[in-house]
């Protein structure tokens, strides 16, 4: 009888490269040590992160968000360029939480990949680490996972689950909201992390353009405006409460500026926004042109220029402008809340029209 020489099956040749992963980890250790917390136990390596809960909590609350980045990822495969993307991922879910008020504590990522290349997954994890540090918080763990045979070999996603912390007595939404706040806008960096299908779809496919052109619109590539980080309001927000009347925040997401300001309005009150205190950037008006979208497919899929809206308190205006525009955010009056009349129709109404758009 013959000996079957034939090598037994492995990890290996199943396409799981267990050594490519271990060098993922010493590359990237580096960065996710930067994104710590005085209350984060222990280091890299455990099978959970711990963080000691610490403070003078009266009776504290636990917000938690999870989200993704989306199509945004094909434009960073495509160009090879991987160390934005993990500041849109930690933007995405730490804007989130502190919507309600909640500080945010730590993170955990995902990334999923086909094949795993050490420095790219080192590229992504130190986008994370400092957007955590932009955020406050501490990347607390992660995992990477390789699923050869299911997704390509330059192909990955990723994804984060956030948690934050906020006093009982503290907590924002619809139920702070009264007549006569004032709805206050602050600037995105661009599309953030919303719209991508369509944004590619109108410029790549249907407008032929090419990532790595200059677009004089722009004064960079393509490829560089839709690469552009998303803008994280965290700190922002966090001290803008401290320091006004803030009775919620929105985030602008999917769905875009009406639909999401909705969700913080409570019933019988309307929130009445003026498209003439602010102009989109360039980008918003490209892709309106190239791909003939109307009015209303731009406003419920991107954020047309607004990553982020408070509600605060009248008397407090001024003052809340002052804070934000010491920290560099582009912020603007851009409407108030009334009591909900006959015809109404929709909690957030979008008036007039936006000048050079």
């Amino acid at each position: 009888m013959t000996e079957d020489t034939t090598p037994g099956a492995s990890y290996a040749a199943a396409g799981v490269d267990i050594e490519a992963g271990d060098r993922a980890v010493e590359l990237f250790a580096p960065h996710a040590k930067r994104a710590t917390r005085p209350e984060v136990l222990g280091g890299l390596g455990g099978f959970a992160g711990l963080f000691a809960l610490k403070g003078d909590y009266k009776e504290p609350l636990l917000a938690a968000s999870t989200d993704g980045v989306g199509t945004k990822l094909a434009v960073a495969q495509a160009l090879d360029k991987h160390d934005t993307v993990g500041l849109d991922l930690v933007a995405m879910v730490v804007d989130d939480l502190v919507v309600c008020g909640a500080e945010p504590l730590f993170l955990q990522d995902y990334i999923a990949v086909g094949r795993v290349v050490p420095e790219r997954v080192a590229e992504i994890v130190a986008g994370i680490a400092e957007g955590c540090v932009q955020a406050g918080c501490a990347l607390l763990g992660g995992e990477t996972a390789e699923h050869p045979g299911v997704m390509a070999d330059g192909d990955y996603d990723i994804s984060a689950t956030g948690v934050g912390v906020v006093e009982a007595e503290k907590v924002l939404g619809p139920d702070r909201v009264r007549p006569g706040d004032v709805v206050l806008a602050m600037g995105s960096s661009g599309l953030h992390s919303n719209g991508y299908s369509l944004a590619r779809k109108v410029l790549l496919e249907i407008g032929k353009m090419s990532l790595t052109a200059h677009v004089d619109e722009f004064s960079r590539t393509l490829g560089e405006e839709l690469l552009e980080p998303t803008r994280i309001y965290a700190k922002d927000c966090l001290a803008l409460a401290a320091e006004t009347e803030v009775r919620t925040f929105c985030h602008v997401t999917g769905g875009g500026l009406a639909a999401n300001l909705a969700r913080v309005m409570p019933k019988g009150l309307v929130a009445e926004l003026d498209r003439t205190t602010w102009s989109p950037a360039p980008v918003f008006g490209l892709i309106a042109q190239r791909g003939r979208v109307e009015r209303a497919e731009m406003e419920k899929t991107f954020n047309m220029g607004i990553g982020m809206v408070a509600i605060v308190a009248p008397e407090d205006v001024d003052r809340a402008l002052a804070v934000l525009t010491a920290r560099h955010i582009d912020c603007w009056t851009l409407g108030s809340v009334r009591k909900a009349q006959d015809g109404d129709g929709e909690r957030a109404l979008l008036l007039g029209d936006h000048p050079r758009f």
